[in-house]
């Protein structure tokens, strides 16, 4: 069988991961000065779909480890709306893999515009978007052909993880950062196969995290809606007990996407009630009566923890595509690039 786009993409994650750090390092370093000048008491950021779960990591690895406020601004404010923010002291991070779409761009233009310190994320150095911030951060992955982003998804959150650990001058951060190749390189071989076995004819899944792996848990409900059709739905731990639970009943497949954080008793003790109930649980990071374990990287810091299982995650979810019938390149009525206003 002829290997997917996405399957070789995912492969090039640690490779795509290692070019980041060597050549945006200069980028880097440039944007984290500028923030420590302006000590912003906000940071808003701008994207949507993939980018936007990046944002998401973004803004509780920015509020733990700053302790700075991070909140998600609509794009349409500026480009439909045209309604100015004002955002004089803040921060804004705009990502977008191709930096072109239209509405991304004039949200970015409109916040440097009204006082805030811009900075672009985006695979495309010469993007529209990049060129209206006042610093870009390239991501260096190289074409992504897959419509399902992968490693533009890595690199993204790996460049905000970097951002962040300069800007705090976090030496433990940094060095988490600068081990993610090795790291990252390890997780695409994980074996998932007791998952993959369970939603091979599956139709609805929840998946499950706390903090940082919140924002995966969408990303990984995402990629079972594009690339193999499972109606998944992503909740907090703590949310889903606010009335989803009550559909979680016998064989219902539940992925919590646990790390060895200050969330993970509380993500275990969700796990447990939802296998009690009948659920079939999958589980990482831990190990919870009544649920399956899958493997993961351990010894890693938290901050960075959860996107290194989101790479062993992208392995796993193409080869489930292929087995339950999918192309996982090309998702029905999508396409690579989605320019909205």
């Amino acid at each position: 069988m002829t290997q997917s786009h996405m399957a070789r993409e995912v492969a090039e994650i640690p490779e795509a991961a290692a070019r980041f750090l060597d050549r945006s390092a200069a980028a880097v370093s440039a944007a984290a000065a500028a923030l420590r000048r302006a000590d912003p008491g906000l940071v808003v950021t701008v994207a949507r779909g993939s980018s936007d779960h990046a944002a998401t990591y973004l803004k509780y690895a920015i509020e733990l480890a700053a302790g700075v406020p991070v909140a998600s601004v609509g794009p349409s404010v500026a480009s439909i709306y045209k309604r100015p923010l004002r955002l004089t002291g803040a921060a804004c991070i705009g990502i977008s893999q191709s930096g072109r779409s239209p509405d991304i761009v004039e949200m970015m233009r409109s916040a440097g515009e009204n006082g805030a310190l811009s900075i672009a994320i985006t695979n495309h150095a010469d993007s529209p978007m990049a060129e209206v911030s006042a610093h870009a951060l390239a991501l260096q992955a190289g074409e992504e052909k897959s419509v399902a982003a992968t490693k533009t998804f890595v690199t993204s959150v790996l460049a905000g993880l970097s951002l962040l650990a300069h800007w705090r001058e976090d030496a433990d951060l940094q060095a988490a950062v600068a081990g993610l190749p090795d790291a990252l390189a390890r997780a695409v071989t994980l074996d998932w196969s007791p998952l993959s076995a369970r939603l091979s004819r599956a139709s609805s899944a929840f998946v499950l995290g706390r903090g940082p792996a919140f924002a995966t848990a969408h990303e990984a409900a995402l990629k079972f809606k594009e690339t193999s059709g499972i109606h998944a739905e992503a909740y907090s731990a703590a949310e889903v007990l606010h009335g989803p639970a009550a559909i979680v009943q016998a064989h219902f497949p539940v992925l919590a996407l646990g790390v060895d954080d200050a969330a993970l008793p509380q993500l275990c003790a969700t796990a447990e009630r939802l296998a009690s109930q009948g659920a079939d649980v999958f589980v990482t990071g831990a190990t919870v009566p009544g649920a399956t374990t899958l493997p993961m990287i351990g010894g890693l810091h938290p901050l960075v923890a959860p996107l290194v299982t989101m790479a062993g995650f992208y392995a796993f979810v193409e080869a489930l595509a292929r087995r339950r019938g999918f192309d996982p390149d090309t998702p029905p009525h999508l396409r690579k690039v989605t320019e909205t206003v």
